[in-house]
């Protein structure tokens, strides 16, 4: 069963100086991160709760060039960085799977996957993807360890109360992703992931589809727009009185609004 949006992976030439301008501009704070030795990338993460911000560069591109999450990320650092691709939660990877190829989806067999962080410990996962990854393509199912680092009850306990320095808990609300054929782009959201989008009430032809308690949002990209208008928008909520915030930083427009 798909749960929410899992996480958003953002290239970057550097985590470190990203993180740093997120907290000082938008003031979300990252934790933690580490590297994928064997894919040739490596990373800061902003949780926000069990969703989080992968602010993902490059450490080797040969090695990169060859993996499942390197190649898009390469391919976003060439074009200036931003959304590399994302991932949908999931507590059944292999059947989920399974029911999604039944109807068309052409993901590849799942996969381990690990991290390893900095005080040695290990995150560990399964994923299913796609063939291609993009910011415009479907994205990847994950399905995390809850026995291995930050999956534990305690762990998502403890960062369900945390609070950043903008004020609060902060939480991801919509995706949304400029898209050059909205109508040929939903049937195959709905033919690989089994999405169903809806009229938007955000207008201007815009789709939604809920993701667990979250939404996805096609709308189109406006060609010969300032950059704000062909780059994916983030929307996030915070649990606090604080003023809405926007932004337009690492390839990304960034709304942060206040709940209610």
């Amino acid at each position: 069963m798909f749960l929410g949006i899992d996480h958003l992976v953002i290239a970057v030439p550097d985590p470190d100086p990203a993180a740093a301008q997120l907290e000082r501009e938008l003031g979300l704070e990252a934790t933690g991160g580490g590297r994928h030795d064997a894919l040739g990338t490596f990373n800061r993460l902003v949780w926000l709760g069990d969703s989080y911000l992968e602010l993902i560069g490059v450490f080797d591109r040969a090695l990169a060039e060859r993996s499942w999450i390197g190649e898009p990320t390469v391919r976003a650092l060439d074009a200036g960085g931003g959304l590399a691709t994302w991932a949908i939660a999931t507590d059944a990877l292999d059947r989920d799977t399974s029911a999604l190829r039944a109807i068309g989806a052409d993901f590849d067999d799942p996969i381990p996957g690990e991290r390893l962080r900095p005080d040695g410990q290990v995150v560990r996962w399964n994923l299913a993807a796609p063939r291609r990854l993009g910011p415009a393509d479907p994205p990847f199912l994950i399905e995390h360890d809850p026995a291995s680092a930050e999956w534990t009850p305690a762990d998502r306990a403890a960062r369900a109360e945390r609070r950043h320095p903008i004020g609060g808990p902060v939480r991801l609300e919509t995706l949304e992703l400029p898209i050059d054929d909205v109508n040929a782009t939903t049937q195959r959201f709905a033919r690989t992931l089994g999405l169903r989008f809806r009229p938007s009430l955000a207008g201007g032809g815009a789709r939604d589809a809920d993701v667990g308690g979250q939404v996805v949002r096609l709308r189109p990209r406006r060609r010969g727009s300032p950059t704000p208008a062909t780059s994916p928008a983030i929307h996030l909520v915070v649990s606090g009185p604080v003023e809405r915030r926007m932004a337009d930083l690492l390839g990304c427009r960034w709304i942060v609004r206040p709940t209610g």
